[in-house]
């Protein structure tokens, strides 16, 4: 069950909350917010219920200090009706909720009560995922100790920590994308928005509302507002994965949004600021698409910030069997499986191939 602590100095309206919280939840009491702060910590709460008027200590006091020493729980304030801009005034300092005295009974007080406990699972969970991330993109996870391999990795840990526009160059699957995640998730952005485009995958005509959005109306079929993700990835930092398949009309737009860090929606005449991180992956060679007219010059300038080339797989076959390795722990996990290695003559087979698909059709393999 659920925890929670009721603090009020009224002993009539705490019974009165605990009477309609007790069968559902855990149900502790303070009359004080001196023992209220004891009672913390002492032991875990999932939420704490606090008057706003109390005699020495008040609510808005409790709260502040609640939110400074245990930021995990999640504070509902209880007010009176000549209280209620007090109440807002305490959502303002980190308050979840008001409730007023005498209006909140019975389910509705349990709603309020689950709504809150809804929030912090969610934060909980959403903390949770970022730290696996966090932890998935780690320098210290990525396979690879050939010196090509340390080269790269030294490269992307530095990277990371910088502004930089960067632009991964390499064959299909080569761990273009993984690159990119591991600068995002070892970087200041780590806790914003990352956002892919896959540049490949969508007909030219929708990359641009993909990009930049688009206003209700707009186009036929632009049913709604919708963002882009140039606005999603605000604060935080966007993958354009194979860039060289835009075609030079929008290049043009393109290039203006990395360089002024504006743009308007479709049908829009309103200017929206962005601060996002570009990272862009191709698997062609820019400056020969420079050439033959397929790519803007100014934009591969733009880009090529900080270049990274990833090596095929073939030119650093001393990763191959940790790689193999690598592999065959995930999908023993993800497939309840035991397979305890590879034997002799399956080295040799994986040594001796030139893996075209590079990295992916390796894991592919292993899988199979």
């Amino acid at each position: 069950m659920k925890k929670l602590l009721i603090v009020d100095d009224d002993g009539y309206s705490r019974s009165s909350f605990v009477s309609q919280l007790e069968d559902a939840y855990e149900v502790e009491e303070a009359e004080s917010g001196d023992e209220a702060l004891a009672k913390l910590a002492e032991a875990d709460f999932d939420v704490v219920l606090s008057d706003i008027r109390m005699p020495g200590m008040s609510g808005i006091d409790l709260l502040e200090k609640i939110t400074d020493r245990h930021p995990d729980v999640r504070v509902l304030m209880i007010s009176a009706l000549d209280q209620v801009d007090t109440a807002v005034e305490a959502m303002r300092k980190g308050a979840y909720d008001y409730l007023v005295k005498g209006e909140v009974l019975g389910d509705e007080l349990g709603l309020r009560v689950d709504r809150v406990l809804e929030v912090q699972e969610l934060k909980k969970e959403n903390t949770r995922l970022k730290t696996e991330l966090s932890q998935r993109f780690s320098f210290g996870n990525m396979v690879g100790k050939t010196k090509v391999m340390d080269e790269v990795f030294e490269l992307v840990e530095t990277v990371a920590k910088s502004r930089s526009t960067v632009l991964i160059n390499g064959e299909s699957g080569t761990g273009k994308e993984l690159i990119a995640r591991a600068i995002h998730y070892n970087s200041p952005r780590a806790d914003r928005p990352f956002i892919k485009l896959n540049c490949a995958a969508l007909p030219q005509d929708l990359i641009e509302s993909e990009l930049f959005g688009h206003e209700k109306g707009s186009f036929t079929g632009a049913v709604k507002q919708t963002k882009g993700r140039f606005e999603l990835a605000d604060g935080g930092t966007l993958l354009l994965d194979e860039i060289s398949e835009i075609k030079p009309p929008l290049q043009a737009k393109l290039l203006r949004v990395l360089q002024e860090r504006e743009f308007e929606r479709i049908g829009s005449g309103v200017t929206i600021t962005v601060d996002v991180r570009i990272v862009a992956t191709t698997n062609r060679n820019l400056r020969e698409e420079i050439e033959k007219g397929n790519f803007r010059e100014d934009l591969f300038y733009r880009l090529n910030v900080i270049p990274i080339q990833m090596p095929p797989l073939r030119d650093r076959k001393g990763d191959v069997l940790s790689l193999a390795e690598h592999f065959l722990e995930k999908h023993n996990a993800e497939n309840e499986k035991e397979i305890g290695g590879f034997s002799e003559k399956a080295i040799e087979i994986l040594m001796a191939y030139d893996w075209p698909g590079n990295v992916r059709e390796l894991e592919n393999y292993v899988e199979r």
